[in-house]
């Protein structure tokens, strides 16, 4: 199990999320940004629209993915 925060995932806020794979991780992390954009939270939109720009650059977007894979693989796991 890797503890990562909304952040370390290209987010807006402190709120960490707990996970054995890379891939629950980033589940996690979508369904609290849909939370946040049902709320409307400025700073989780804003993180929201960097995402969404990388998405128009589809190698853009697999680096950020491929970065925030590695970030998780390299964390220690919990105790």
């Amino acid at each position: 199990m890797k503890t990562m925060t909304c952040k370390q995932l290209g987010g807006a806020c402190d709120l960490k999320f707990q996970a054995e794979t890379f891939e629950e991780m980033a589940e996690k992390s979508k369904m609290h940004g849909m939370e946040m954009f049902q709320k409307q939270d400025p700073e989780h939109l804003e993180a929201m629209q960097k995402v969404m720009a990388l998405m128009q650059q589809p190698e853009k977007l697999q680096e950020f993915f491929d970065q925030k894979r590695s970030e998780f693989e390299q964390l220690p796991d919990d105790k």
